[in-house]
């Protein structure tokens, strides 16, 4: 069964904004932390922003000032506004779900970010 849904993907500009959200099933209780990573082939996954229950907040320094996460707890949904997209950002997605007692990581799909003149 599919868990966390993973969309807003696609190609932009350099300069231009992108916004991901990530719904996660309604049977998925207890939510605690709720982050975003993304992967460039040839390299290790990396967190770049995550939020708690409570909406503190957590980035990348490479996109700090750019990005924006959020989350609605009310439809188990987090959300990435990406903004002034630079290449560098190109690479494929993932939302990460954290659940409290019984602990538990839930993965998205996944969904690529271009970010191309």
């Amino acid at each position: 069964q599919v868990q966390l849904v993973e969309s807003g993907g696609g190609l932009v500009q350099p300069g231009g904004s992108l916004r991901l959200s990530c719904a996660a099933s309604r049977s998925i209780f207890n939510i605690r932390l709720m982050g975003w990573y993304r992967q460039v082939p040839g390299t290790q996954r990396e967190l770049i922003a995550r939020i708690a229950s409570d909406g503190g907040t957590d980035y990348a320094d490479s996109v700090k000032g750019r990005f924006t996460i959020s989350r609605d707890n009310a439809e188990n949904t987090v959300y990435l506004q990406m903004n002034s997209l630079k290449p560098e950002d190109t690479a494929v997605y993932y939302c990460n779900v954290n659940t409290g007692f019984p602990s538990r990581s839930y993965w998205g799909q996944g969904t690529q970010v271009t970010v191309s003149s």
